[in-house]
């Protein structure tokens, strides 16, 4: 896995969300959000998304709850918005849950994944630390976050 890509869905159009995946030549979705099936996430909604990408676009797509917060850590960050805390709270269930395992076996499977969760840019989403967990434990990985 040299290039593991990130995304956010949240305020952007479904027409740049495929762009940006399609310029970044992407070939599957690894979605970590802990809730995904809300009407809320509008064209990302699991099954939806999952549909589109398939068909519409030839991009695969799987859900991955074990690289989401756990509820208790989402919301509690939900509440205070303290971002070192979350951290504090989401680094250690990443080793916990074998993050780098989990990252071997999705490199396994595609060329150019990508992770999904709802925030608009990285810096306060836990797409980017796993994205960055990978990348300080598994070999020469690079990433970039579609935005």
């Amino acid at each position: 896995m040299p290039t593991i890509y990130t995304i956010g869905h949240n305020r952007t159009s479904l027409e740049r969300f495929i762009r940006l995946l399609q310029e970044a030549g992407v070939d599957a979705i690894v979605d970590i959000r802990l809730r995904n099936t809300s009407q809320l996430a509008g064209f990302a909604k699991r099954d939806d998304l999952a549909f589109l990408l398939r068909e519409g676009f030839g991009i695969e797509y799987e859900h991955r709850p074990d690289l989401a917060p756990t509820p208790e850590i989402m919301d509690a960050y939900k509440e205070d918005k303290d971002w070192p805390a979350y951290e504090s709270a989401f680094l250690p269930l990443l080793e916990e849950r074998d993050a780098t395992g989990l990252g071997r076996e999705i490199a396994s499977r595609y060329r150019r994944p990508c992770l999904l969760c709802a925030e608009p840019t990285p810096d306060h989403c836990h797409r980017r630390l796993v994205a960055e967990w990978w990348a300080q434990h598994l070999q020469e990985v690079k990433v970039i976050h579609l935005v």
